[in-house]
């Protein structure tokens, strides 16, 4: 079923309709009709084709002809950091053979399209599937990730008849840039939460006119989708994500109940994070602006900073190209050069990070919808059912033997084969 787009969004409690900003010196006709433009403005869905201008891949390709690659420890490998042969070669690679025009006509191959909610343009692709009966489904990405994360599973989900599956389980897929991130326009103030976006993408579902939906999302967007299924019972039918989170049953003895597996996957999990992954949440969730200086400024320090988490989260024995290619590492990188929101992607963890509004389930609230749980063995951190059952009524539990942070790139046939099955039921 669905429902005609509404033109109001809830923040913190309020209302906000349209977005009109008038004068006090208008006279009233004129008033009514900007504020009658300005909500048909807001209300708007707009097709969007990726064109970077070629004075942007000019100023690019000198950059890097002239890099300045720092020195190394010998022998250091991966362990300081992303290791400097490897850079080296993916930066050739990047001047002699990656073929961005070539990229962006596949992207374009997506119906893509902008829209503006809560005063910001929202990018998102919509895939509408030839069944008359798909479920509508929203996918978010998280950090360093965008909307091209999840390109390998657009068409298998809208079309499983031709990608190894039945009518019965098509989607109408909606995979949506996070604000600030990608082609999304970038928050000009203080306040964007994961709440405010969460707020943003239950308008944009509506706007869309669906009145039933469910969500996918790992990472940051875990968070936001998290605050939808919270907001927006009434329409989400189910929520899957591959990051769920949870707090012991009983905080006096944690480990009850446990098996003796989870608990050291649990501790070791824990323990990589804290001792090695750690530092790029604390950079960006404390000084996202010094950071931004350098990513926004040189492409080989922004790959430098992305490259280094694909290969570490992926679940592929230190080798990214185990996990992906050069072209999908670059594509991935390209899309945060050319749109300059490596700032305002970082800028988000500080918002997650001092914002009163908290950026996970507030642990006196439980989301109800019926939520699946998807654990990749290459995940940064492991959360066992039982803690994960204090924040979500856990219908599915799924333990995967390969995949990493970046699932839906590294594995799209596991995650679309997972979500067929979840929301199977939810129909």
């Amino acid at each position: 079923m669905k429902r005609s787009g509404l033109n109001w969004w809830v923040l913190g409690g309020l209302m906000v309709v349209g977005t009109g900003i008038l004068s006090q010196t208008e006279p009233v006709g004129s008033m009514v009709s900007s504020a009658a433009e300005g909500t048909q403005r807001a209300a708007e869905v707009r097709p969007f084709v990726i064109d970077v201008p070629d004075s942007e891949l000019s100023d690019l390709n000198r950059r890097l002809t002239r890099a300045r690659f720092p020195d190394e420890i010998e022998g250091a490998e991966w362990t300081y950091g992303t290791n400097l042969s490897y850079l080296k070669e993916l930066v050739d690679y990047w001047r002699n053979q990656f073929d961005w025009r070539d990229q962006e006509r596949q992207l374009n191959m997506f119906s893509q399209f902008k829209t503006e909610i809560d005063g910001l343009d929202v990018h998102f692709l919509h895939h509408r599937a030839s069944e008359p009966n798909a479920l509508p489904i929203i996918m978010i990405h998280g950090w360093p990730g965008t909307f091209f994360e999840f390109s390998k599973m657009v068409e298998p989900l809208a079309d499983p008849v031709n990608h190894r599956g039945v009518a019965s389980d098509a989607f109408d897929v909606v995979v949506v840039s996070l604000p600030g991130y990608g082609f999304s326009e970038k928050p000009r103030r203080q306040g964007h939460s994961r709440v405010r976006t969460g707020a943003m993408f239950v308008e944009l579902m509506a706007r869309l006119g669906y009145d039933r939906y469910g969500i996918q999302a790992g990472d940051v967007g875990a968070s936001v989708a998290t605050q939808m299924a919270l907001s927006d019972s009434d329409h989400v039918v189910g929520l899957h994500l591959n990051s769920c989170s949870g707090l012991p049953p009983d905080p006096s003895d944690p480990n009850a109940g446990l098996s003796p597996e989870e608990i050291a996957r649990m501790q070791e999990r824990r323990a990589y994070f804290n001792d090695d992954e750690r530092g790029y949440q604390r950079i960006q969730g404390t000084r996202p602006q010094t950071l931004g200086y350098g990513l926004n400024d040189s492409p080989i320090g922004l790959a430098a900073w992305i490259i280094e988490k694909y290969r570490t989260w992926c679940d592929c024995d230190g080798n990214p190209e185990r996990g992906f290619t050069k072209d999908e590492l670059l594509t991935t990188v390209m899309i945060y050069w050319v749109t300059q929101t490596a700032t305002s992607a970082a800028r988000y963890y500080y918002e997650g990070m001092h914002l009163p509004e908290p950026p996970y389930v507030p642990q006196t609230r439980r989301v109800e919808v019926p939520t699946g749980c998807t654990v990749f063995p290459g995940e940064l951190g492991y959360t066992p059912r039982s803690w994960a059952e204090t924040r979500f009524n856990v219908s599915r539990f799924t333990f995967m033997d390969r995949g990493g942070h970046f699932a839906a790139l590294e594995q799209p046939e596991l995650l679309t084969d997972e979500l067929r099955l979840f929301f199977r039921d939810m129909r």
